[in-house]
């Protein structure tokens, strides 16, 4: 089972995008950061996903700090594609922002890469 932690202004929208998936073995939830960071690194969640206005800072400043840079990445405005997706999953990035308005086009391609993962 892969569990998705969302989070930010838009983390209901973002935890419904990744529902309306219905991806086998993917369970999503909203969370706060702190509460996140904390299941990240107890083992009781897999992924988190930040959202905010700019898909910048506050997006991930708090799982930046109790995490560390090297296992978050934020795609600010840009839309990245599946390939990229998978290299961030494969070299351990386990924490992404994005902005809001990407939601729906970003949720969703992190969401079936941790699936296929």
């Amino acid at each position: 089972m892969t569990k998705i932690l969302t989070g930010g202004v838009g983390k209901n929208e973002a935890a419904n995008a990744v529902r309306e998936l219905g991806l086998d073995g993917v369970e999503v939830a909203v969370s706060s950061d702190m509460d996140a960071a904390m299941k990240l690194r107890s083992g009781q969640a897999d992924y988190y996903l930040g959202t905010c206005h700019t898909g910048a800072g506050a997006s991930l400043g708090v799982l930046v700090g109790l995490m560390g840079q090297p296992a978050c990445h934020t795609f600010g405005r840009s839309i990245p594609t599946r390939e990229e997706v998978e290299a961030l999953l494969a070299d351990g990035k386990r924490v992404f922002g994005f902005s809001m308005d990407q939601i729906e086009s970003v949720a969703p391609l992190i969401a079936r890469a941790a699936a296929r993962k």
